[in-house]
């Protein structure tokens, strides 16, 4: 039995020796391969397309450092990381989307990497964050991106607007050095710019109130009234499509929101209808379908308002919908309902609202493509008890207080979101 159980452990141990240089080579090439796969680092690139946004996801095989930010002259997005690895196989991203047209790489010095998305259009960063591994998933790097109008995407451009994470290691003095909060008017850094409408003028009286009272006169009175709100507040710069009694076409106050880089245009309206017991403020915003007829018929009277001057508008408002429409303004009237919402939340505080008060309809005073655009019929001048509120200074009033309160909101909100 010694004789045999002696034998097997030779014969034991020759095999293991056999095996084991096999074994060292199985293991050193798996070492390899993983120290191979460890120094990859950032591995891969990809962008989901959204309406109006995307959102961009490196995977990586460990977490990392960052900085991100824009750059202008041309737009581009800018994730600068530290001590870490970048494939450069990101560089052949492809997938069509309509905010990124290219990647590029770059070296910032100490061995760390500068990845430059370039903008096809304006855009602002909306979250950047680092997800820890999930599921089949590694490290995953997200940055969204929204699309924005020119002056949002220059308010934002720059070193001192970058998001990144605690241990970047050439942090912004500015984001460590206190912790107090900012004013209002610095974390604004610049005045918003609100453009006011009132409707109608000169040739143009609009709706006719119950005591013979022109729309066109009130419109005016009350676009005084909040401007004069607005500017006490210190943070809105405004201004006014006409502050005399004249005509202005509608694809001139589009326009002139336009040139003014506007934040916000506001059109204010009164309405007047057969039934005059009807009253109640109400706010409007563009869509292709309106909201109801009596929606329908507003913005077929509004639109028709250049034929006084000549210029028969509503011959062409399909065509500037489509051609809106491609230009991809969804995210505007996004945005555009967002303020209704505030509107119509501070309005229900202090005046009467007729019911289902945010309505929609085609407005062409409402058309401009890069510009949150709402539309404030007032009231109904056809209505006796409302028309004379309408006539009163201290009514107006109330209602500019509780408009400036919706803007303030509206701002607010924006400024909010756009720190995460």
């Amino acid at each position: 039995m010694k004789g045999f159980c002696r034998q097997f452990c030779h014969y034991l141990l020759g095999k293991t020796l056999k095996v084991l240089p096999a074994l060292a080579l199985l293991f050193s090439l798996v070492a390899i391969n993983f120290s191979a796969h460890a120094a990859e680092g950032i591995t891969s690139l990809r962008i989901g397309q959204g309406v109006g946004n995307v959102r961009i996801v490196l995977d990586s095989d460990s977490s990392f450092a960052y900085k991100v930010f824009l750059l202008n002259n041309p737009k581009r997005l800018v994730v600068d990381t530290q001590d870490i690895s970048v494939s450069k196989k990101i560089e052949n991203y492809a997938d069509k989307n309509n905010v990124v047209s290219q990647v590029r790489l770059g070296s910032i010095g100490n061995g760390d990497t500068r990845i430059v998305f370039d903008l096809r259009k304006p855009a602002v960063i909306k979250k950047a964050f680092m997800l820890p591994p999930q599921s089949s998933f590694g490290y995953r790097f997200v940055v969204d991106v929204e699309l924005a109008s020119e002056r949002e995407f220059a308010e934002k451009v720059g070193n001192e607007h970058a998001i990144t994470k605690n241990n970047y290691k050439t942090q912004l003095a500015a984001k460590s050095s206190s912790s107090k909060p900012k004013a209002k008017n610095e974390r604004k850094n610049v005045k918003k710019i609100i453009v006011l409408d009132p409707g109608h003028g000169g040739k143009d009286p609009g709706a006719i109130g119950y005591s013979g009272v022109y729309e066109k006169h009130l419109t005016l009175a009350m676009a005084k009234e909040l401007k004069a709100e607005l500017e006490k507040k210190g943070d809105y710069k405004v201004y006014l499509t006409r502050s005399t009694d004249i005509f202005i076409p509608l694809r001139e106050r589009v326009k002139i929101a336009r040139r003014h880089n506007a934040d916000l245009f506001l059109s204010i309206h009164a309405d007047s209808i057969r039934n005059r017991s009807t009253k109640g403020l109400s706010v409007y915003t563009l869509s292709e379908t309106a909201s109801d007829k009596e929606a329908a018929a507003l913005a077929e009277r509004e639109n028709k308002a250049d034929v006084i001057a000549g210029l028969d508008f509503s011959d062409h408002s399909k065509e500037v919908a489509d051609v809106l429409i491609n230009l991809a303004q969804r995210e505007t009237m996004n945005r555009s309902s967002e303020f209704a919402t505030f509107m119509v939340k501070e309005m229900k505080k202090s005046v009467k609202l007729v019911d289902n008060t945010h309505r929609f309809a085609g407005f062409a005073v409402l058309k401009a493509p890069d510009v949150p655009s709402v539309l404030l019929e007032m009231g109904y001048l056809s209505n006796r008890s409302e028309e004379q509120l309408l006539k009163q200074k201290s009514y107006r009033k109330k209602l500019a207080t509780s408009a400036g309160r919706a803007i303030d909101n509206f701002f607010d909100n924006m400024q909010h979101a756009s720190l995460f």
